[in-house]
């Protein structure tokens, strides 16, 4: 299993996010693909420096979830390779306002992916205080720090039953950055 043939068998396939989630093809093994927690890509120890091919490979990354694992899996209609990720596969690293009202956020992760902050995307918190994003399908992104502290000097305090909590809002949805009590 090589990064040469995965790529290959990517060019075959047009759309922008493949339907990976659709696909179950045999499992092949192990590659030496990392993530890193600053969101850059290495092969064999080496750093990517095609974003377009990190941008591919991150096109057909798959996540699978149970009881005893949490495991990252690069997937083409016909093989399935397991790969390593230090803490999430995407980085989310810039925002604006789409409208003069501010009601909706548009975000951007590490990979140009774009998206609003709304109930497909929401933004919670993990058990390390760590704001997580959903991307796609149940792949998330960091929210970096630049952002998490932009995030928070606009957030207005708001009393809950849990106490004081920093919350702003988009296309509807009550995002919290936690509380502060």
């Amino acid at each position: 299993m090589s990064l040469e043939s995965i790529s290959q068998e990517l060019k075959n396939i047009e759309s922008k996010v493949p339907p990976v989630e659709l696909w179950d093809p045999p499992y092949c093994g192990e590659i030496d693909l990392q993530i890193k927690a600053d969101g850059s890509w290495f092969y064999n120890g080496t750093i990517f420096k095609r974003i377009s091919l990190v941008k591919l490979f991150a096109s057909v990354l798959k996540r699978e979830v149970s009881a005893s694992s949490d495991d990252y899996f690069l997937v083409t209609p016909v093989e399935k390779v397991k790969i390593k990720v230090d803490e999430t596969p995407f980085l989310l690293t810039q925002w604006r306002w789409l409208d003069d009202k501010q009601t909706e956020i548009l975000v951007s992760t590490n990979l140009d992916d774009e998206f609003i902050l709304d109930n497909n995307h929401p933004v919670s918190i993990d058990e390390n205080g760590t704001l997580l994003v959903i991307v796609r399908r149940n792949l998330v992104a960091k929210v970096h720090r630049n952002v998490y502290y932009q995030w928070i000097d606009m957030a207005k305090e708001e009393q809950t039953p849990t106490g004081t909590e920093l919350v702003f809002h988009s296309a509807g949805e009550r995002i919290c950055l936690g509380n502060i009590d």
